[in-house]
């Protein structure tokens, strides 16, 4: 019994390690691009412009005119990823965020509309 004791906990610290080694990696090689709030609507209907050339554009809208201000936006998509967003972006603020293929919204929202694109991407802050 008293050897089992030193060899599970070698290897538990050996896999706690490795875990956060491939973390690490993962993170690296995630690709950031610069966007900006340019719609702060009601209910988390927001609508963020990329402001990287080297941008996939058929993720997103490359002309936009939003209905309800008469303005006209390019290069624009909707936060779909609305859970995760953070708060204290406000319109016009520039941030980094990097494209989700996998993300599982799991939280309320209401269901007031504001006009937005009808592209939308789930994102990460980067």
């Amino acid at each position: 019994m008293n050897k089992i004791i030193p060899v599970f906990l070698i290897n538990l610290v050996v896999f706690f390690f490795s875990c956060e080694t491939e973390t690490k990696k993962t993170e690296g090689l995630e690709t950031c691009f610069t966007g900006k709030l340019v719609k702060k609507g009601i209910c988390m209907n927001y609508v963020i412009e990329v402001m990287d050339e080297n941008f996939d554009k058929n993720l997103i809208e490359i002309n936009w005119l939003d209905d309800s201000s008469n303005q006209e936006f390019q290069n624009v998509f909707t936060l779909a990823s609305v859970c995760d967003f953070p708060n204290d972006i406000m319109e016009g603020d520039i941030f980094n965020f990097s494209v989700l293929e996998n993300y599982n919204q799991q939280c309320a929202v209401c269901l007031a509309y504001t006009p937005t694109p009808e592209k939308s991407i789930n994102i990460r802050l980067c």
